[in-house]
C-alpha cells in the first residue's frame, strides 16, 4: 500500500469537506526554518553553520559535507532530520579546526554559511520549525473551506497530532512492521520485509523483488544497488554471521531505532484514531488521563501528571489556559501509563496487537525503548494562510520540534 491508503485508516478530527490540492510539487513549495536552542552557540569546540539544502535527505547531505571536508559523519551534529523535497534551512556543529574545509565546500543544492562557535548540536537541540509552504491545484472555495476547518479545530483545541507518513515510508509503507517484527524477534522475517519490500516504481524494486520471492542473499548481492548502502551491509553481515540479528545490530544505532519509533508511532495514531472514533475529547482531561506541561505554546513532555477525581477540574482549567495538553502512549517499558477509560484503550490496543511493554526492554540493548508521552493535539502557532492566484494556498505558522507539518495540511487537504 501507499501512504495514502495507510493513513485511511486513521479518523479526521474534522468532518467537513476539505481543499484537495498537492503539496512539494516544487521544493520551493515546502520551505522548512528551524528555530535552534540558543544554547548551540555557547562553547568553542566546534564552528556552527546554517546548513540550506535543496532536495537533499539530511544524513546524506551530512555524509557528502564529511567526504568532501575530511571528517567522519558522525562528527557533524544537527538537531533534526528535515524533509527530503524541500528547501530547508538547519544548523550543523563541524569541529572547529574544520571551519575552513567546510566553509570552502562547493555542493550543488547545498549552502553553508558560518555562524559562530559552538557546541556540538545533538538530535532535539531545537525549538522546533517555521514553515512556508504551497498546495497547489486545490478546489474551488478553498479559502472558505480552509478557514470553516480551522475555526473548528480552534474549538477543538487544535489538529490531531499524528506521526506524519515520513516516518512510516512514503511508498515503501513497512517501517512500523519492521519494528514490530523485531519486537517479536523475528529478526528473520523483519530482514525479509526490510530488504524484499517493493513497489511505487523505485530504483532497485526489480532486485528486492527477486530477493522476495527467493531469499537468496548471493544473488541480492550481486543484483543490489551501490546505493543501497545499508541492505548491502545486512546481507554481507548475515554471510559472514548467518544470522539475521546479527545483521540488523550491523546497521547504524539511529537506522535501527527507525523501525521501533516506528511501530510507536503507529500505535500512538491508533490511539488519536480511537479516541475521535469513540468520541473521547483530545482536548479535555478524563479520569485517568496523563497530561503534559505546555509553557510558551511548547509542550515539556517530560513534565506529566496523572488526573484524578480530585484535580480533574483545575487540570482542565490549565488545559483551557493552554498550559497543560492531554497526553497519548509512545509505548515503551518505562512510559507512565494512564487509567480510567484511556488506560483502558492503552490496554486494548496492545491487546489486539499482541504485544506487551516488556518486549520494548527485551530488544537488543542499543534498540531498548523506554517510550514515553505525546501530545494529541497540534496548536500551530502564528497560523496564516492566503489564496495565490493561479496557483492555490499559502500557509505559514510555527510547529515544536518532533510535530509533522503535514498532519495540519492533512486536516485541511483531507486528501489521506
Amino acid at each position: 500500500m501507499d501512504y495514502r491508503e495507510f493513513f485511511s485508516q486513521f479518523r479526521h478530527l474534522s468532518e467537513k469537506p476539505g481543499i484537495g490540492g498537492r503539496i512539494k510539487v516544487y521544493p520551493e513549495d515546502f520551505i522548512v526554518i528551524e528555530d535552534p536552542l540558543p544554547s548551540i552557540f555557547e562553547g568553542r569546540k566546534h564552528a556552527v553553520f546554517l546548513l540550506e539544502k535543496r532536495n537533499w535527505d539530511t544524513m546524506a547531505a551530512v555524509k557528502e559535507i564529511a567526504k568532501r571536508a575530511g571528517i567522519r559523519h558522525r562528527d557533524i551534529g544537527f538537531a533534526g532530520t528535515k524533509d527530503r523535497h524541500a528547501v530547508t534551512y538547519q544548523y550543523i556543529s563541524v569541529p572547529a579546526d574544520a571551519r575552513e574545509r567546510v566553509e570552502n565546500l562547493q555542493i550543488r543544492d547545498i549552502e553553508l554559511t558560518f555562524i559562530s562557535y559552538g557546541r556540538f548540536i545533538k538530535l532535539g537541540h531545537l525549538l522546533g520549525n517555521r514553515f512556508r509552504i504551497i498546495v497547489r491545484d486545490v478546489d474551488d472555495g478553498a479559502f472558505e473551506r480552509t478557514r470553516e476547518i480551522v475555526g473548528e479545530l480552534r474549538e477543538k483545541g487544535g489538529f490531531p497530532n499524528y506521526f506524519g507518513y515520513q516516518r512510516f515510508g512514503e511508498r515503501r509503507v513497512t517501517n512500523h512492521l519492521i519494528g514490530k517484527l523485531l519486537l517479536q524477534g523475528d529478526f528473520e522475517n523483519a530482514a525479509r520485509l526490510f530488504l524484499g519490500a517493493h513497489g511505487g516504481g523505485m530504483e532497485g524494486d526489480d532486485a528486492r523483488k527477486n530477493f522476495w520471492e527467493t531469499g537468496d542473499v548471493d544473488r541480492a548481492l550481486g543484483e543490489f544497488p551501490n546505493f543501497l548502502r545499508y541492505e548491502r551491509t545486512m546481507l554481507h553481515r548475515y554471510k559472514e554471521t548467518g544470522s539475521w540479528k546479527r545483521a540488523f545490530l550491523s546497521l547504524p544505532l539511529p537506522i535501527m531505532r527507525i523501525f521501533i519509533h516506528a511501530y510507536q508511532s503507529y500505535l500512538f495514531n491508533l490511539y488519536i484514531s480511537r479516541r475521535i472514533e469513540e468520541d473521547l475529547p483530545l482536548n479535555e482531561a478524563l479520569v485517568g488521563d496523563i497530561v503534559v506541561q505546555v509553557k510558551g505554546g511548547i509542550p515539556y513532555r517530560d513534565r506529566t501528571y496523572r488526573v484524578t477525581e480530585t484535580n480533574i477540574d483545575f487540570v482542565n482549567e490549565k488545559i483551557r489556559r493552554n498550559q497543560a495538553m492531554v497526553s497519548g502512549p509512545l509505548f515503551g517499558f518505562a512510559m507512565r501509563r494512564a487509567k480510567g477509560v484511556p488506560g483502558r484503550l492503552e490496554e486494548e490496543i496492545l491487546e489486539e496487537e499482541g504485544i506487551s511493554l516488556e518486549v520494548f526492554k527485551r530488544l537488543p540493548k542499543p534498540m531498548a525503548e523506554p517510550g514515553g508521552r505525546r501530545e494529541l493535539l497540534i496548536r500551530p502557532l502564528g497560523l496564516t494562510y492566503g489564496h495565490v492566484p493561479g496557483i492555490g494556498m499559502c500557509f505559514r505558522f510555527f510547529l515544536p520540534k518532533g510535530v509533522y507539518a503535514t498532519s495540519v495540511l492533512r486536516e485541511i487537504m483531507k486528501d489521506h
